[in-house]
C-alpha cells in the first residue's frame, strides 16, 4: 500500500528532496545552460527564446516543460513569454497543451512546498482569527474548488496568490489539483493565443481583436461579481 502517496507532508518532502537534487545537478552540469535558458524565458525576449529552444530539436519539448514547470513552481517570475514561445514553436494545439500540463505541474509542486513550509504556522493564524476559521471551513468545500478553478481561468491573474491561498487553507490536495487543471486550460490557452497572434499580428489582428475583448468582458465580470459577494 502506497499511503504516504495520501500523506501531503511525505509528499512535499519528496518533491522539495527531488527539486533540491534537480537543481544541484543542473548546478554542477548545467550552469550555462540554465541561466541562459531561464533568463530568457523571463527577459520578455521572445524572439531569442523561441531559436534558442529550436535549436534543442525533439528535445524542446522536453526542455520547456520543465522550464515552465519550474518557473510556475517558483511562482515569482511570469510564465507568459515561455507560453508565447510554446505557441510559436510548438503550433497552438501542441503549445497549448505543453504549457497546461506545465503550468498545473508547477502550482501543484509550489502548493506542496508552501503548504509544508507555512501550513503550520497559517494554521496558528487561522486559529486566531474568526473571518480567517471560516474561510478555512470554506475551502474544505466543494464550492471552494470550483472557486478556485475559476479564478485560475483567468488569465494573467497572480499565480502565487492563488497557490499561496489553497495551500495555507484546509483545501484537499486533490480538490486542488482538480481545480487548476479545469482552471488552468482556458487562462493558458488564452495566454498562448494572444502571445502567438502578437507577434504574429498582420496574420491573426481579427482574432487577437477578439481575444482581447474577450479577455476584457471577462476581468470586468470578475470584478463585478467580486464586489457583489464583498458586498
Amino acid at each position: 500500500k502506497k499511503d504516504w502517496l495520501k500523506n501531503p507532508d511525505v509528499c512535499a518532502k519528496v518533491t522539495a528532496a527531488l527539486l533540491l537534487v534537480a537543481f544541484f545537478r543542473y548546478s554542477l552540469f548545467a550552469d550555462d545552460f540554465f541561466n541562459k535558458t531561464f533568463t530568457l524565458a523571463i527577459s520578455g525576449n521572445v524572439n531569442g527564446l523561441v531559436e534558442y529552444l529550436r535549436s534543442f530539436g525533439q528535445w524542446a519539448i522536453l526542455i520547456s516543460f520543465v522550464l515552465d514547470v519550474l518557473i510556475n513552481a517558483g511562482s515569482v517570475f511570469p510564465s507568459i513569454f515561455l507560453s508565447t514561445a510554446n505557441g510559436l514553436i510548438f503550433g497552438l494545439p501542441l503549445g497549448i497543451t505543453i504549457s497546461w500540463l506545465a503550468e498545473t505541474t508547477g502550482v501543484v509542486i509550489s502548493f506542496y512546498l508552501m503548504r509544508f513550509f507555512f501550513r503550520d504556522t497559517a494554521q496558528k493564524l487561522i486559529e486566531k482569527s474568526n473571518s480567517l476559521k471560516s474561510i478555512d471551513e470554506q475551502a474544505a468545500d466543494t464550492a471552494w474548488t470550483w472557486s478556485e478553478a475559476f479564478a485560475r481561468a483567468l488569465p494573467y491573474f497572480p499565480s502565487g496568490i492563488l497557490t499561496a491561498v489553497g495551500a495555507v487553507s484546509s483545501m484537499s490536495a486533490r480538490d486542488y489539483i482538480i481545480a487548476n487543471l479545469i482552471g488552468k486550460f482556458p487562462s493558458t490557452a488564452l495566454e498562448v493565443v494572444i502571445g502567438h497572434d502578437v507577434v504574429n499580428f498582420q496574420e491573426h489582428s481579427q482574432r487577437l481583436t477578439i481575444l482581447i475583448l474577450v479577455v476584457g468582458a471577462v476581468f470586468f465580470a470578475y470584478k463585478k461579481w467580486f464586489y457583489k459577494k464583498g458586498k
